[in-house]
């Protein structure tokens, strides 16, 4: 199967100009200043591009899809994710992992969503492991996990700074990481575990701590929630620019922000203005957790649901009210969280990379076609794949 995309303004995410790239069945074939249609040859769809700009698939790299919550019982478990919840939000390639809940969500569950999605026609992996120690896996070794099963590639969320964490140590912390570590060595993957940062107030300094008593290098972890208040955000600018990567959550609702919740769209600015390295920020929605509300007693008050379709809303909203460029922005959703996850295929448009591609309008920045391994998943903003019980 062949695809043009002629005449493209491309974000690779680097910016390239204009350009047409040729796929060639799941991957990116070639990209030149012109491609010509061959007559006489196969059949070759062509996409007109003229009026769009091309950027690469989106990657989430925190998404519950087999739901989460629970935290006010039965009746607040959040639903499964959907194929369309991915395409339409422009999404190629997302990262599945359990929350609060390992117990009712299990790992089997988990793994075989993913397949189920990857059979729908997106990207999935997952992590092993929920917020508490120690670690659920599906081997009984986390290492095994990594190594033998394709779609494990890390640990998490395992929750700090948190009341519905396990409390976690140093020691025991250290220990995951090197196991995750291991694994992830011997098998060619990340190996990296992603940490839940509540609100408590000993904030990343747990994390801080590993790294200056072990030999687990800061780059290892991925701690997610990051602007979920102004204190916690600044110690992330700090953490960052000590080389750690961090991880801002796009899903929110208007308590949080009352409350101090650092938009992310506005977080993203003042991080790059505070001089944290650019690569060391991703954004990722938390799609399909719980999104909570807890009284100073530590008594739910309210629930809501994150969506995956915030992951490039606030992409958009940095660039066209926060002053972002298009190419910083899009970077903390595709190269920036592909380097951090070591997927090399991912998150960048070059040849021999996979074909995951999003068509964005030129003027509006909205999300018009998006192909996830050669294949048209969304067309003019219509969903022509959907999910098998969509």
């Amino acid at each position: 199967m062949l695809t043009l995309i002629k005449n493209g303004e491309v974000y690779a995410p680097h910016y390239l100009g204009k350009k047409d790239i040729l796929l060639v069945d799941s991957k990116i074939g070639y990209i030149r200043e012109f491609i010509e249609l061959p007559n006489n040859f196969v059949p070759i769809s062509v996409i007109d591009a003229s009026e769009r700009i091309v950027a690469p698939g989106f990657i989430d790299a925190h998404v519950h899809i087999i739901g989460g919550g629970g935290e006010g019982g039965f009746k607040t478990r959040t639903p499964e994710l959907m194929l369309t919840d991915l395409t339409t939000a422009g999404i190629t390639t997302v990262v599945g992992l359990l929350g609060t809940d390992g117990t009712t969500r299990r790992m089997e569950s988990l793994l075989a969503k993913a397949n189920g999605l990857e059979g729908e026609g997106v990207t999935c992996f997952i992590h092993t492991g929920s917020y508490q120690l120690p670690v659920r896996t599906i081997t009984n070794k986390i290492e095994e996990d990594i190594i033998f099963i394709d779609k494990i590639i890390g640990v998490g969320e395992i929750a700090i700074a948190d009341h519905r964490s396990s409390e976690p140590t140093v020691d025991e912390i250290a220990k995951v990481a090197t196991a995750a570590r291991n694994g992830g060595i011997l098998a060619g993957k990340a190996g990296l575990v992603e940490i839940h940062v509540g609100d408590g107030k000993d904030k990343l300094s747990l994390l801080e701590k590993v790294v200056k008593q072990t030999n687990v290098p800061i780059s290892h972890f991925h701690p997610t929630h990051i602007n979920r208040n102004e204190e916690l955000f600044m110690a992330g600018i700090e953490y960052a620019k000590n080389g750690g990567y961090i991880d801002l959550t796009t899903s929110t609702v208007p308590q949080y922000l009352e409350e101090g919740e650092v938009k992310c769209s506005k977080a993203l600015k003042l991080m790059l203005d505070a001089g944290v390295p650019l690569e060391n920020i991703t954004f990722s929605s938390d799609g399909q957790g719980s999104l909570p509300a807890f009284n100073e007693n530590g008594e739910l008050i309210g629930l809501d649901v994150g969506k995956v379709s915030s992951l490039y809303k606030e992409v958009r909203d940095a660039v066209i009210n926060d002053g972002v460029s298009l190419e910083a922005a899009l970077q903390v959703i595709t190269l920036n969280p592909a380097n951090v996850l070591k997927l090399s295929h991912k998150g960048r448009i070059e040849a021999g990379t996979d074909a995951d591609i999003v068509l964005l309008d030129k003027e509006t920045l909205e999300i018009a076609t998006v192909i996830s391994k050669g294949k048209v998943m969304v067309n003019n903003k219509v969903p022509i794949v959907k999910g098998t019980f969509e």
